[in-house]
């Protein structure tokens, strides 16, 4: 079970950065948005370079500050963006399923992820965006679930628009996340000492940047698709 909340002065227990990556215009903005603020524009322009927002919930009755990184997909910023996959412990990998090219492109994103990142346990899911324009789908939902499949990858169909497995996505991602670093300290922690105990006030990310921003006091509403 997870909440939110926005309690400022309430201990932190784990840290998960989670990198949004894919082409641009696939909607990772716009998922960040409608997750971190439940906000969607409808003018909203391209990411140039990094974007940040934070957000805190409670899984599994530990604080989790999710710290998602919203990373331009025009190629003249890869550069830029590929040394923020450092410190990943989790990845979005988006595609619009109207634009079969966007699709084809993951298994590039993918190597790219794989390649820069410095975790061997990063939790990756694929994320087909604008499920709301089916009428218009290029990519079948067969084709996605297949490559994930193959990949090792979770994979969930999303609306950023209509706010459709958005918070699911997030929520699948981050307690994945929070169960493999919960039992891999535990692994750790009886090795230690020959005794069972949970790691506390762990975090799993770098410093955080200046400016952060805590959003909280938002309702998690429930339903993951397969």
């Amino acid at each position: 079970m997870a909440n939110y909340h926005g309690d400022f002065n309430q201990k932190i227990d784990y840290v998960f950065k989670i990198v949004l990556i894919g082409d641009s215009a696939v909607g990772k903005s716009q998922l960040l948005a409608r997750f971190s603020r439940n906000e969607f524009s409808l003018d909203s322009k391209a990411t140039i370079g990094v974007e940040f927002q934070t957000k805190t919930m409670v899984i599994d009755h530990k604080n989790i500050k999710a710290q998602i990184w919203d990373t331009a997909g025009q190629e003249r910023y890869r550069a830029v963006t590929s040394a923020y996959y450092r410190g990943a412990v989790g990845a979005m990998l988006v595609y619009d399923i109207t634009k079969r090219q966007s699709f084809d492109d993951i298994a590039r994103w993918l190597e790219e992820l794989r390649g820069h990142s410095d975790n061997t346990n990063i939790i990756i899911m694929l994320i087909g965006n604008k499920s709301d324009l089916d009428s218009q789908r290029d990519v079948t939902t067969e084709d996605a679930k297949e490559f994930a499949e193959r990949e090792g990858l979770y994979f969930m169909e999303t609306s950023a628009l209509e706010a459709t497995n958005v918070e699911p996505a997030f929520l699948t991602i981050l307690t994945q996340i929070y169960q493999t670093v919960s039992k891999k300290s535990l692994v750790a922690n009886e090795e230690a000492d020959g005794t069972s105990a949970l790691l506390k006030g762990t975090n799993i990310l770098l410093p955080p940047p200046q400016q952060q921003q805590i959003y909280g006091e938002s309702k998690f509403g429930c339903c993951t698709s397969s």
